[in-house]
C-alpha cells in the first residue's frame, strides 16, 4: 500500500464476470471506506498489462473459453506473475482460481497451463456441482465458517504449500472435502455470492493482508444480516456441526 490509496486491479472483468463477482470489488472497496482507507479500482481489461504495482488483483468467474483466453494473456503479460512474487495479494474465484494453478482442462478436454501461482491442478469431473457451500476454516487463517454459491464442473487438487481454505460442511468445493487454496498471500475459492459480500472476514483477511496491519472492527448490520441468513438457511449453528450430505459432483 503506498502512503496515497490501496490500489484494486480488476483483471479482465469483460472475461471473467458471468457470475456477480464484481461483487467482491465493490465488497473492498466499501469496507476500506468504511475505516477512512483511501482506495481506488483500477479496471484491467483483455490486452491491457496487469499493473504489478497493485496491492490486490482480483479475478471473477467465466466460461471456458474466455478462462483459456485469460490464460493466455496473462501468460504472456507475466505482471501478475511479479505482482505475486513481489507479495501482492492476488485472489481468483471459480475460473480464477483454476487460472492461478499449474493447470486446468479446456472446453475441449486438453490440458492447458496455467500462471503457477498457487501449487494446485484442476481437472473435469464426471458432474457440475451447483448450489450452496459451507466450509469451516482451518488455522492459521482464524476466520469464521465461509459460504457461497458453488456452479463449476471442475476439482482441484492441492499439492506442496497450498493449503485449503475450507474444509467442506455442506457442498464439493475441490471435490476432496475441502474447498479453495492458499499459499502466502494468494488465495482462490470456488465460492460465488460474491463471495467476499457473503463472508465480511475474508474480505477484511485480504485488507488486512493488503495493508500490513490489523484493521478496526466496523458495524455492518446488512451484510452481517445476510450472513446470518445463508448460515440459518443451511442449518449451521456456531457451536454445533452439522451433518448435512454434500452436493454431487
Amino acid at each position: 500500500m503506498t502512503a496515497e490509496h490501496l490500489t484494486i486491479a480488476w483483471i479482465c472483468p469483460e472475461l471473467l464476470g458471468t457470475y456477480g463477482d464484481r461483487g467482491n470489488v465493490i465488497a473492498l472497496v466499501s469496507r476500506a471506506q468504511a475505516r477512512a482507507i483511501p482506495i481506488r479500482v483500477v479496471r484491467v481489461d483483455a490486452g491491457q498489462p496487469v499493473p504489478e504495482s497493485a496491492d490486490i488483483h482480483i479475478l471473477g468467474g467465466g466460461e471456458d473459453l474466455a478462462q483459456e483466453e485469460v490464460a493466455r494473456q496473462l501468460g504472456n503479460d507475466r505482471g501478475l506473475r511479479r505482482a505475486a512474487e513481489a507479495g501482492r495479494v492476488v485472489f481468483g474465484v471459480c475460473a480464477g482460481y483454476q487460472l492461478l494453478g499449474t493447470s486446468f482442462v479446456t472446453h475441449d478436454g486438453r490440458t492447458a497451463d496455467g500462471l503457477g501461482l498457487l501449487d494446485i491442478r484442476s481437472e473435469h469431473a464426471a458432474r457440475r456441482a451447483v448450489g450452496e457451500l459451507l466450509g469451516t476454516v482451518p488455522a492459521p487463517l482464524s476466520l469464521p465458517p465461509v459460504t457461497g454459491f458453488e456452479n463449476h464442473r471442475g476439482t482441484t487438487v492441492l499439492s506442496g504449500d497450498t493449503r485449503p481454505l475450507a474444509r467442506t460442511m455442506v457442498g464439493v468445493g475441490n471435490g476432496d472435502g475441502t474447498e479453495g487454496g492458499f499459499h502466502r498471500h494468494i488465495m482462490g475459492t470456488y465460492l460465488h455470492g460474491p463471495a467476499l459480500v457473503r463472508n465480511p472476514a475474508l474480505a477484511d483477511l485480504l485488507l488486512s493482508w493488503a495493508t500490513g496491519g490489523s484493521l478496526p472492527v466496523m458495524n455492518d448490520p446488512w451484510t452481517e444480516g445476510l450472513r446470518s441468513e445463508r448460515l440459518t438457511a443451511l442449518g449451521h449453528k456456531p457451536v454445533t456441526c452439522i451433518e448435512t450430505e454434500g452436493a454431487a459432483k
